[in-house]
């Protein structure tokens, strides 16, 4: 059986596969914001994956993290598994800033929302698929 990517993703910008998960941004242009979706049929929470594929999930988010990091110099960065609108299991991973709209609630549902322009999505989309890969070549202990 293939993987099927629940409808409420088909509007997000497709990064790049990683072993376990495919890895989209959000656009919103207040937040560097991604998510990670691991390519297994039927999961729901963390706890229905393998425990292999839980530790392959922790590398990734660290992998996610790390290039948010290393390429917004955000305040914070916030990780979170939720359900409740997409009952599909997904990882947000979003970088937070101080004077962000949101700051220091949470970023869902909020109010002010402000997509990139397409150039903007565009730039920011490639500089992060480049990061993943850079960073999947320079990390040796990794084991992707």
């Amino acid at each position: 059986m293939s993987f099927e990517l629940h409808s409420n993703f088909s509007s997000k910008r497709h990064l790049i596969d990683l072993p376990l998960c495919k890895v989209f941004l959000e656009n919103e242009r207040h937040y560097p914001w991604l998510l990670l979706v691991p390519q297994k049929n039927n999961i729901k929470k963390i706890i229905d994956l393998s425990l292999e594929d839980q530790m392959v999930l922790t590398q990734e988010m660290a992998l996610a993290q790390t290039i948010l990091w290393d390429h917004f110099s955000p305040t914070q960065i916030n990780v979170a598994a939720l359900g409740n609108k997409t009952p599909q299991l997904h990882i947000h991973v979003i970088g937070r800033f101080e004077n962000d709209p949101a700051w220091p609630g949470t970023v869902w549902d909020h109010p002010v929302k402000k997509p990139y322009t397409e150039e903007e999505l565009e730039e920011i989309s490639l500089k992060l698929k480049e990061g993943f890969l850079s960073t999947l070549e320079r990390t040796v202990s990794c084991k992707f």
